[in-house]
């Protein structure tokens, strides 16, 4: 009996061992795709009322976490069953995340400015801010699916081969940090002024923390605008990116240009054909 429990624990600590190598792993390929992630996710939490950031970005982190339980065990049952269909997957979202992108160009090219003087035109009810805080929470979340998928995709791939209970821990654990981690910085860097708020009213004014604390407070305007710029070309480069590698002709014709030259161009040209297709069927719908 206690040869048979031993025997056991040494399975257990052996495949804990593996996993938590395919887990290192999986998490350094996947080092790039969480630097989108990043960028996008905190170019959709910027702009709330300070008020309202921790609660928004909780709500968020929520959201994503429910993305990967939706998303984890289609992906293992996909692998295991259907693998041909990841790729069609994959490029659905990139037809997303390019079109997202291509908008937010498009927008800034020809309509910069129009939101903002809209904006200062409307009352901001507290009606009328619960109602916009939600749509760009839901759009925040369906972003986040998106560059889940991509993520656990990329994760999966990394430990095919391995028996079916190591990738679940490992894909599962990349998953589950990836949140934690992508929208605990994102918290960190929205936080930014209250942090300088904080540092200034407990330092004299005029020494090295009080200016460090007067920077903090001064640079989130701009990081703000920064991350806007981060992560619309992030959407573009991870849309671009999974059609590069799994469209050969693409692949072919783009092999000489710099991958992310390529990358961008590609995210950019799909997304305003989709961007455009999407308002000639929009005005047929209206005028119908």
């Amino acid at each position: 009996m206690s040869v048979g429990l031993l025997a056991l624990f040494d399975d257990i600590a052996s495949m804990l061992d593996s996993s938590a190598t395919m887990t290192k792993i999986a998490a350094k390929n996947t080092v790039g795709v969480l630097g989108d992630d990043l960028a996008v996710n905190a170019e959709k939490a910027a702009g709330f009322h300070a008020t309202r950031e921790i609660p928004v970005l909780w709500a968020i982190t929520k959201g994503s976490l429910l993305n990967k339980l939706i998303i984890l065990p289609i992906a293992f049952l996909l692998s295991a069953f259907a693998p041909w269909l990841i790729v069609p997957i994959l490029m659905l979202g990139a037809l997303y995340l390019s079109f997202e992108g291509a908008e937010k160009v498009w927008e800034w090219l020809f309509h910069r400015g129009e939101n903002d003087e809209e904006a200062e035109t409307i009352p901001q009810t507290p009606e009328a801010i619960l109602a916009e805080e939600k749509v760009k929470v839901s759009s925040a979340i369906r972003t986040d699916f998106i560059l889940s998928i991509e993520i656990v995709v990329i994760a999966l791939g990394t430990v095919t081969g391995q028996p079916l209970a190591n990738q679940i821990i490992a894909v599962s654990i990349v998953a589950v940090l990836a949140t934690i981690g992508v929208y605990g910085i994102v918290t960190l860097l929205v936080r930014l002024d209250d942090i300088g708020l904080g540092i200034i009213h407990r330092t004299h004014e005029g020494t090295l923390t009080d200016r460090l604390g007067r920077l903090l407070v001064a640079s989130l305007p701009v990081l703000v605008r920064l991350l806007g710029v981060v992560g619309t070309i992030a959407m573009l480069l991870v849309g671009g990116g999974i059609f590069l590698h799994n469209v050969e002709t693409l692949h072919h014709f783009f092999g000489h240009w710099p991958m992310m030259s390529a990358e961008l161009v590609i995210g950019l040209t799909v997304g305003l054909v989709v961007f455009g297709a999407e308002r000639v069927i929009h005005r047929m719908v209206r005028k119908s």
